[in-house]
């Protein structure tokens, strides 16, 4: 398993992508965050601090 972000609701705050153990958030289009889904443990830290809840698991 693993999470994902819904693009179309994500702020650009960046918050997942400062709290991530592995590194697995990189910055795409507008400042948008995507989570490599292959590299992501699936801790949930990203999503216990997305102020939007845009962030679900796989």
């Amino acid at each position: 398993m693993s999470h994902r972000i819904k693009k179309d609701e994500c702020i650009s705050c960046g918050a997942c992508e400062d709290i991530c153990p592995v590194t697995c958030i990189s910055e795409v289009e507008d400042g948008k965050r995507l989570i490599d889904e292959d590299a992501c443990i699936d801790c949930g830290a990203c999503a216990g601090v997305c102020p939007v809840a845009c962030i679900d698991q796989v």
